[in-house]
């Protein structure tokens, strides 16, 4: 949780006509749609990344909230879903939170921690988004 820039470039393959790389933080992913939708689906799609970033995203909180409070947390999972109600985008998270010894209260935080991950204030919140040209040499 840090609040560095960060910079991913993605780069067409040709694998399929939606096929891309991915570089960032020093990996390599790939990234293409559905053959439903012309893609190859050789990598997830986009809306599969953001979903997946929110999961995680709120994983990694509740994990360090737990660390900081040094609470008997031994496992979450986060499952989310990504759909469309009307125009309007709706992701819905299901938390399973694993440790016999966590008090009901200490469960509660952790729920309502879970609702303050950095992406999910990001997709809350109205981010500015600016987009430019790279000029060609």
């Amino acid at each position: 949780m840090t609040d560095k820039t960060t910079i991913a470039t993605i780069t067409e393959t040709g694998d399929s006509p939606y096929a891309v790389a991915i570089a960032i933080a020093g990996r390599t992913l790939t990234g293409d749609e559905p053959v439903a939708v012309g893609g190859g689906d050789l990598g997830p799609s986009p809306f599969d990344f953001l979903t997946a970033a929110l999961g995680e995203c709120t994983a990694m909180t509740v994990r360090w909230y737990a660390l900081q409070q040094t609470w008997p947390l031994e496992k979450v999972e986060v499952r989310i879903a990504h759909f469309k109600d009307g125009r309007q985008d709706v992701f819905e998270k299901t938390i399973h939170l694993t440790g016999d010894s966590l008090s009901s209260d200490q469960r509660a935080s952790l729920m309502s921690i879970a609702a303050k991950c950095p992406v999910q204030r990001v997709l809350e919140g109205t981010p500015r988004i600016t987009t430019f040209e790279y000029p060609t040499a």
